[in-house]
């Protein structure tokens, strides 16, 4: 038997507001949209008809009540987001090494013993396997060095997901731990352009910076990491600071960079190099003068470097 017209139209009209959530909704029974919640009851009612639209409206939002941000924040029971920065992407807990209770006082030595026990056990159980415990170690060796270059904790992720991928396709094999990490560390910093250089990088690695060259290349192309060139703007800024230059110093080296890279010089060279070469002409140029010596310690480039550099500059500049 067929269903009534209007049983229809308002099976029909139901399906609709579900599979179209964002537009307004209506009464089912009138088409009225003078809704309003019955504060004791906690259901969705039609002023205009009646019709109980919703029976049991589902409060998401905290049982406890804030006034003011602070008081927000100490309430909040839920925990920081994930991260893949840890091997467990900071899903498991751990337990706090103050050894004081909950209401401040120290334990005593009986307790700290037990607890002493439980947090070995409780390091020991976050990690299930040697995998978990190289991943464990990768990740802590990547965030040492970014700590010790100073990068922003964007490039700490983006490293660590560049690992977790090159762990995934099993290049890992045959290669150092501290290898691969550090590839991948300069990876997300070329990425992320934050100007780092390969001697940077190595300063804090426990590899050489060849080994961290063949590595990263080898990543590179085995997971299809598209890397733009690396611009010598990019490290002019860092290398004036560092010498204390002037910002006319400054502008001139990029004028000098952009100048000079039109013309091809750049292509198969050094940028950091290229960067310092810029600065040390722009100095002598502004009256603002810095040795080579200076220049090749901020850059960490040789004197030579700069002097070879330098006089492919000047001479593209037609200053010679």
């Amino acid at each position: 038997m067929e269903r009534p017209t209007r049983q229809r139209e308002r099976d029909s009209k139901a399906d609709q507001q579900i599979e179209e959530s964002t537009s307004e909704q209506t009464c089912d029974e009138c088409g009225s949209n003078a809704l309003v919640t019955s504060e004791d009851q906690g259901e969705l009612v039609c002023e205009d008809c009646g019709l109980i639209i919703e029976a049991t409206n589902i409060d998401r939002g905290p049982e406890w009540r804030a006034f003011d941000h602070s008081e927000r924040k100490s309430k909040s029971r839920v925990g920081a987001p994930t991260t893949q920065t840890m091997h467990d992407k900071g899903l498991t807990t751990q337990i706090d090494w103050k050894n004081k209770d909950a209401y401040g006082r120290s334990l005593s030595s009986k307790k700290r013993n037990q607890m002493n026990r439980l947090r070995k056990w409780q390091e020991r159980i976050r990690t299930k396997d040697a995998g978990e415990r190289n991943l464990q170690f990768a990740l802590s060796e990547i965030d040492r060095m970014a700590s010790a270059l100073g990068v922003p904790r964007s490039v700490r992720e983006v490293a660590s997901v560049i690992y977790r991928r090159a762990l995934d396709e099993d290049l890992i094999r045959g290669r150092s731990i501290e290898g691969v990490s550090t590839s991948c560390l300069y990876a997300a910093c070329r990425r992320e352009g934050i100007p780092r250089s390969l001697e940077e990088i190595a300063d804090v690695s426990r590899v050489g910076r060849k080994e961290i060259g063949r590595t990263y290349r080898y990543i590179a192309q085995e997971l299809s990491l598209a890397m733009e060139p690396v611009d010598p703007k990019e490290y002019v800024p860092r290398f004036c600071s560092e010498l204390n230059s002037s910002e006319e110093v400054q502008a001139k080296a990029n004028e000098i960079i952009d100048v000079t890279a039109e013309q091809g010089l750049l292509s198969g060279k050094s940028p950091t190099g290229f960067a310092a070469a810029a600065i040390y002409a722009a100095s002598l140029l502004c009256n603002d003068k810095r040795t080579q010596k200076e220049v090749a310690a901020v850059a960490q480039v040789t004197e030579v470097t700069i002097r070879n550099r330098y006089q492919e500059q000047i001479k593209a500049m037609g200053l010679h």
